[in-house]
């Protein structure tokens, strides 16, 4: 009986601990001759995920490596960024012909409105 009671005992401690929450801290440092070599803080929190929710917490939920829908979103996020950059590299390339291709009327600049730089001109001397 004494062993039942101990494990009824670990079971609602183990419950009141995952529903209250609870915080450990502790800080290692190492010194050499009054030198800070390395310090560690360590800061546990053990709580029920819905206590931690409560409390505000919830990197699990946007942590790819734990999350699958966190890993669609950054799939779908990656997917959009190489749609980006596959339109303006289109974009691009199109007024780089543009501006290969010359003005379509020698009196205008295209696609700047007249505004663009005036031709350079090449004088020769005789």
């Amino acid at each position: 009986m004494a062993g039942e009671r101990s494990s009824a005992n670990l079971a609602d401690l183990l419950e009141r601990i995952l529903d209250k929450g609870i915080v450990i801290v502790g800080d290692i440092r190492v010194n050499l001759l009054d030198i800070e070599l390395l310090t560690i803080k360590l800061r546990l929190l053990v709580a029920s995920v819905d206590r931690a929710k409560e409390m505000g917490i919830d990197w699990w939920e946007h942590d790819p490596s734990l999350s699958s829908k966190a890993r669609q979103d950054e799939t779908a996020r990656a997917q959009d960024a190489d749609r980006e950059l596959l339109e303006e590299n289109r974009r691009l390339r199109e007024r780089l012909a543009a501006l290969e291709a010359g003005p379509p009327d020698a009196g205008t600049n295209a696609g700047t409105g007249g505004a663009g730089r005036p031709e350079q001109r090449k004088e020769r001397r005789s």
